[in-house]
């Protein structure tokens, strides 16, 4: 019996045969069953912060614990003993202990208010070459890795994957059409700053038993870690942007420097502001492309992403923010030409807070990388105060994943940035100042184009450690703008840059900013 359940187990409570918890052969439930709510849990994980934090043991039977990348692959989950297969049209499939993966987790059915542990074996796995699966027959599991939700997302008749969580807090959703790409967290603690960061993991989810014609499911889930417990509910609501409504309650065990509230990661190798680092047959390499920030008024702040050649922090102070997500705007095939990982389906992911949030920053977090394996993208919001034992907090927030689109009010936006050497083009080497970048900013929208024969269009620029050497801002399409700013450095410090389009004094676009500094996005 896991730890959360133990204590939501202080009183008894009796549950009613279900309807279809699982199909036949499917895992079982076991025949306790406990009252459960979400203030249940929050109380539970309330009293859980007052207590010491004990780490969970990763003490797996040997055959688990041993196993390899390779062999890990080669387990899946068997599709005919999927939770509520032909009675619901959601479907529940769980991931195997073992590899990196080998903290067990517990998962939990609620139906009428109260909840039953579900049992996993190795009867649930298939077990593929290169291993034996005679070895794994009837295996006991003291948990599961995690676990991932079926729909018929795309195809009445298919089961799609949904969403699925895994590894500590990190889950990630799927729009129509999409393919996965960057990921949610349920809290980052500590991240980018001398501690180190932590990892608290979601222990336990309780997933409600889903209706014949439910067009969404609710589940939830405890977190803990050495600093934090939380209780989580998330109700999701799958379609072409797949969408999740999300409460937190968190409780603070010890003093964290810096709290992250809805956490993203995603991952930019390069693109075309630094493709010529990389000597590549692609175009551009990621996972998203920008940061968007809705301000409190409707004001939108696009900043491009970038591969820096140092760790570098950007930090954006708002007050009640009305959105903040990573964007893939990229859309086609030919932006990327990659044939397999199809980057050009990669979903966008928004978060929307839901009620007030108060002071505080959005923190973007972009860390060196030389392999697009690795995801170097972290944004999340840090509320305002200090986060010291005692403290609770609360925040509820829309996630919304898949090809999102613009909101209709008008603007422009950014459509690509491009960085090369500054100054007038084809110089001779030795005639070129290579102190000075270039930057060149697209800029599309319909309300540019009583702008196509005017030049009534100028920029608003502005540059920190560094100075402008020249601008201009020229009509390039109907409907699209190109600003190209050279900037020259102040010493060594990094570069900040924004700018937007305006005619007079009417704004025509959201607010371009960007982070460079000297060997960003040049050729090695």
């Amino acid at each position: 019996m896991s730890a959360v359940f133990g204590v939501l187990s202080s009183s008894s409570a009796s549950l009613k045969t279900s309807r279809a918890l699982a199909s036949e052969g499917a895992p079982k439930t076991r025949d306790e069953a406990v009252p459960f709510s979400f203030d249940i849990l929050s109380e539970a994980m309330e009293a859980r912060a007052t207590e010491p934090y004990e780490a969970p043991s990763a003490d797996l039977p040997k055959i688990l614990a041993d196993l390899t990348y390779d062999q890990h692959r080669a387990i899946r989950y068997r599709p005919e003993r999927a939770l509520w297969k032909g009675e619901a049209p959601f479907g529940l499939q769980a991931f195997h202990l073992g590899w990196l993966f080998k903290e067990p987790v517990n998962l939990h059915v609620v139906e009428g208010g109260a909840a039953r542990p579900l049992v996993f074996s190795g009867d649930d796995f298939e077990y593929r070459p290169p291993l034996k699966a005679d070895r794994f027959k009837g295996l006991s599991m003291p948990g599961v890795a995690g676990f991932r939700l079926h729909h018929p997302l795309n195809d009445p008749e298919i089961m799609d994957e949904l969403v699925a969580f895994l590894g500590a807090s990190y889950f990630r959703a799927l729009g129509r059409g999409n393919v996965y790409g960057l990921s949610a967290r349920g809290i980052a603690v500590d991240t980018a700053t001398t501690k180190g960061e932590e990892f608290p993991r979601f222990t336990d989810f309780y997933i409600e038993l889903p209706g014949h014609r439910d067009k969404d499911v609710t589940l939830y889930a405890a977190l803990d870690g050495p600093s934090v417990t939380g209780a989580y509910a998330f109700r999701i609501m799958p379609g072409d942007n797949t969408q999740m409504e999300v409460t937190t309650r968190l409780y603070m065990r010890r003093k964290v420097e810096r709290l992250g509230i809805a956490p993203m990661t995603s991952m930019f190798f390069f693109g075309e502001n630094n493709s010529r680092a990389f000597d590549d047959y692609r175009a551009e390499v990621h996972d998203s492309d920008g940061l968007k920030i809705v301000r409190a008024g409707g004001e939108e702040i696009w900043r491009s992403l970038n591969n820096p050649s140092v760790l570098a922090n950007s930090f954006f102070e708002e007050e009640n923010p009305e959105a903040f997500g990573l964007f893939q705007r990229d859309r086609n095939f030919e932006d990327y030409q990659d044939g397999g990982a199809a980057y050009h389906r990669r979903p966008s992911l928004l978060v929307e807070p839901l009620g007030e949030w108060g002071k505080g920053f959005v923190h973007l977090i972009e860390i060196p990388t030389s392999l697009e394996i690795n995801d170097n993208i972290v944004a999340y919001w840090v509320p305002e105060g200090e986060f010291t034992p005692g403290r609770t907090l609360e925040f509820s927030y829309r996630l919304t994943w898949g090809a999102i689109g613009e909101r209709g009010d008008g603007m422009a936006r950014v459509l690509g940035l491009r960085t090369g050497i500054g100054g007038v083009s084809g110089l001779e080497e030795d005639k070129v100042d290579k102190a000075v970048r270039k930057f060149v900013i697209d800029f599309e929208g319909d309300i540019l184009r009583k702008f196509s024969d005017d030049p009534g269009i100028s920029a608003s620029i502005s540059v920190g450690n560094g100075k402008i050497e020249h601008s201009t801002v020229s009509p390039v399409l109907d409907d699209t703008w190109r600003l190209a700013v050279d900037v020259r450095p102040n010493g060594g410090d990094p570069v900040e840059i924004s700018a937007f389009l305006n005619s007079e004094d009417r704004r025509l676009s959201e607010t371009w900013m960007y982070q460079w500094r000297r060997g960003d996005g040049n050729p090695s």
